[in-house]
């Protein structure tokens, strides 16, 4: 028997928390880490990810994740990647929260959505 119908067949439910997060926030958008130099739409890209809902679940912690999310987006926009980057970059914006997949993982809804 799977955990599926294990649950069903004992009436046990899982509740999982939901975060809701913000359409709008006022967090400051960080520097990026050291070392770190990026090109006038890596900034852009930068910015934009740090002024998204997902940005308010973020701590400074996550910057060097970013960074590597948005020097890996570069590179396949310019068509630069290999299918390894690919991979790469799409497991990083699952954890990050970017993707359906992601947010799903992370219990995260955005606010208004249902």
């Amino acid at each position: 028997m799977n955990a599926r119908q294990n649950e069903a067949r004992n009436g046990a439910r899982l509740s999982k928390s939901v975060t809701i997060l913000p359409l709008e926030h006022d967090i400051p958008v960080p520097k990026a880490p050291a070392g770190v130099t990026f090109t006038t739409p890596e900034r852009k890209l930068w910015r934009e990810l740090w002024r998204s809902p997902q940005a308010t679940q973020w701590d400074e912690s996550y910057g060097i994740a970013v960074s590597t999310y948005v020097l890996y987006s570069s590179r396949l926009f310019a068509g630069e990647g290999a299918a390894w980057l690919a991979q790469e970059h799409r497991h990083i914006g699952e954890a990050l929260g970017l993707t359906p997949k992601g947010m799903a993982a992370l219990g995260w809804q955005m606010e208004g959505a249902r």
